[in-house]
């Protein structure tokens, strides 16, 4: 059995899209054998233990500060070292360049015949990441030229790994989503309501969604997610007299998300920067209209008038514009909603994961 070691800054019970992602596959590939190199951000978190397919190794003391995920990088390759001395890895796996890129390549630069795997799954914008990372910029920039190959959840993410210098094998294969447990009956009810399953960071752009309801009267707006933004988005609601309209939700559990889906109207992020998006894809997959932009990976699934309505980035106008072509054009509505379903189908976690198995990991093996 083939032996991965898997660089990812955070992992279970800390939870995001490449997090969700690594379990998702690794679960439904059981002829590998995973081990991970993670951060340990509590005390009271175990330095080692099995979740699902995947061996945990924590490192760290349980600190959560800058300098803690900055050394990260440089511990994180010693510990895979040692490991691969004791395991002796036909590959590793960076879970994102700017968080696992660099202690992938400082392995890979100590072990240079073992074959790399780099994962895009960036969401923020791009130039921000790459400010972030100047510090690292060496090793970052490695991340990338070192890469035996790289897997992209969009092509704006593979376009962003060729102008980083990498030359090699490229496959665009996205996140995916459970789209059976998201379809099902939507919920009658009063009037138009809006959702957003986000993270309140200014490049989701919920701002721009709460200042369109002041050019759309009677219209609700749901708010799923959490974040540093909430209090600036309240105050927002306030100023513009339409907190009675915008209802902040909180965390809702991923479990609950198909049940809020099917209670609303129309989905909507119009984002500012986006590496894929798999909240889209749920929306589609539960039979509602989506509203998004045409920025990072979001025109790989959004077509506008085919499987969505597409708006322009920071323009609460177009937002309203495109609200109304929903409510008044339901025939329309209705035919791109059964497009964008269908859509939904390629994106089943089950078919991804023979994907990733055939076309990312199994070349690895060849190349050896």
């Amino acid at each position: 059995m083939k032996k991965v070691l898997i660089f990812s800054l955070a992992y279970f019970p800390h939870v995001g899209g490449a997090e969700v992602a690594i379990k998702e596959l690794t679960d439904r590939i059981q002829d590998i054998e995973f081990h991970m190199v993670t951060m340990r951000f509590s005390p009271a978190e175990p330095r080692q233990e099995k979740i699902g397919n995947v061996q945990v190794y924590r490192i760290g003391s349980g600190g959560t500060s800058r300098i803690s995920k900055f050394l990260f990088q440089f511990r994180a390759a010693r510990e895979a070292s040692a490991l691969h001395r004791k395991n002796s890895y036909d590959a590793v796996w960076a879970m994102m360049a700017h968080s696992a890129g660099v202690p992938a390549a400082l392995f890979k630069q100590n072990h240079p015949d073992i074959p790399m795997l780099l994962t895009l799954q960036e969401g923020d914008p791009l130039r921000q990441i790459e400010r972030t990372m100047f510090p690292l910029w060496p090793w970052f920039s490695r991340a990338f030229t070192h890469a035996d190959r790289v897997q992209a959840i969009s092509n704006f993410l593979g376009e962003w790994a060729r102008t980083r210098g990498f030359t090699g094998p490229l496959k665009v294969i996205p996140n995916g989503v459970h789209t059976r447990k998201f379809s099902g009956d939507l919920v009658s009810h009063q009037g138009t309501v809006l959702v957003t399953a986000s993270r309140l960071f200014h490049k989701n752009a919920v701002d721009d969604v709460i200042r369109a309801l002041s050019l759309l009267p009677d219209v609700q707006f749901k708010i799923a997610g959490i974040g540093p933004e909430e209090s600036k988005l309240r105050k927002l609601a306030k100023e513009l007299q339409v907190e009675d309209r915008v209802h902040f939700l909180g965390y809702i559990d991923h479990a609950h998300l198909p049940a809020l889906l099917h209670s609303a109207d129309i989905f909507i992020r119009p984002s500012r920067s986006e590496g894929m998006g798999n909240s889209f894809i749920e929306a589609m997959a539960a039979g509602i209209p989506v509203i998004g932009t045409a920025v990072g990976g979001i025109p790989d699934f959004l077509t506008d008038g085919e499987t969505g309505f597409v708006v322009e980035v920071d323009s609460p106008q177009s937002i309203a514009s495109a609200v109304r072509q929903v409510i008044e054009n339901p025939t329309q509505t209705q035919r791109i909603v059964e497009k964008a379903k269908e859509l939904s189908t390629q994106y089943d976690w089950d078919m991804l994961a023979v994907r990733m198995q055939q076309e990312a990991f199994e070349p690895l093996w060849k190349k050896q």
